[in-house]
């Protein structure tokens, strides 16, 4: 496998726990048993929030911008509402504020290990700017990334650059005293914004890992509110078959996402969300994508799966192995317009 986790994200259940000391009115003899379920929501986000503080203590700029936007009430109320949209309304996963720290922590660690295999990512390549401009406009791009649901699901990626722009105005002029080089980096997290969901596919680097860094948001915590509130459907079952995803360091690409589930049902949140994000992403050829299922799940149908550029590789528990490709929704649609009007859907 590879080599030093750099993020791991992996939900349980909440704590239970008996609170002592407490007293009934009615028999002040009695002590009253207190039952406690602590959910998962604080704990993700302080342990999200720990690791983008890790990440970032040797980019100042960086680290001044993300903790301007945790603290931006603009920001919290897009958050709430672009969550209240999704999940009460469309029944869909967590996407507000929760959602946006997890790909935040998520994006730092992709962003560090991809610049430690040597890869120069846009920013640096134009001559825009640093490693600081780049974790700057990763940690800004995931977490402002789905504030547009708050409009509508429909079109929520221009939603959201309309909606950031106030937001990064505020928060970049005082780190960038040049509106020139303020620009410039704005406009690689616009993009970001503007391509997360391959609508269309981003172009940059970082654009890329902003799209991959959402794509790993996938376990059973993200499904587990959806599922409670009556949506059950292959999203919200697929999301709870999945325990845990890891970002490290791999031994061939930079860049190791290793998924485990519990159940082969989560296949379906790796081909239909992740893997579509790293195969049509600049990111393509410097992340490796595994995964597996716990031997102690359900009975197993296979061991392991792998993406090899655009199809998956499955190990079956007999020991044959199966070539699949990644169905590709939004590429298939973008091949039947293209069909339609006589031109190839390469055509640059």
């Amino acid at each position: 496998m590879g080599g030093e986790q750099k993020f791991r994200l992996q939900v349980e259940g909440g704590t239970v726990s008996d609170v002592a000391g407490r007293e009934d009115s009615a028999a002040p003899a009695a002590k009253t048993r207190v039952v406690e379920f602590t959910t998962p929501r604080a704990k993700l986000i302080e342990e999200a929030n720990q690791a983008i503080r890790t990440d970032l203590r040797d980019y100042p700029r960086a680290l001044a911008a993300y903790d301007a936007l945790r603290a931006d009430p603009e920001a919290l109320a897009h958050w709430d509402m672009a969550n209240y949209i999704t999940m009460r309304k469309l029944g869909y996963n967590d996407h507000g504020r929760v959602h946006a720290f997890i790909t935040g922590a998520a994006g730092m660690a992709i962003t560090e290990l991809l610049l430690e295999g040597g890869v120069r990512t846009d920013i640096m390549e134009s001559g825009v700017g640093d490693a600081d401009d780049v974790f700057l406009t990763v940690i800004l791009g995931t977490m402002l990334h789905d504030i547009g649901n708050q409009i509508h699901r429909v079109g929520h990626e221009a939603h959201g650059v309309a909606l950031a722009l106030p937001i990064l105005d505020r928060i970049m002029t005082p780190l960038y005293p040049d509106p020139f080089k303020r620009v410039k980096v704005r406009s690689f997290i616009l993009g970001a914004i503007n391509c997360h969901d391959l609508n269309p596919a981003p172009l940059t680097m970082e654009g890329g890992i902003v799209a991959v860094a959402d794509g790993t948001d996938i376990t059973k915590g993200r499904g587990r509110k959806a599922f409670s509130l009556g949506s059950v459907d292959i999203h919200s079952i697929s999301a709870l078959a999945v325990d845990q995803v890891v970002i490290e360091r791999g031994r061939d690409k930079p860049v190791l996402i290793s998924v485990t589930m519990n159940n082969s049902g989560g296949i379906f949140q790796v081909e239909e969300i992740l893997a579509p994000k790293v195969i049509r992403t600049p990111l393509r050829r410097f992340v490796d994508l595994r995964a597996t299922t716990r031997p102690e799940g359900e009975e197993q149908i296979l061991s392991r799966v792998r993406l090899d550029g655009d199809h998956f590789v499955m190990d079956l528990e007999s020991g044959a192995q199966v070539e699949v490709e990644v169905m590709d929704t939004q590429k298939q649609v973008q091949q039947a317009v293209a069909n339609n009007l006589g031109i190839s859907s390469e055509t640059r």
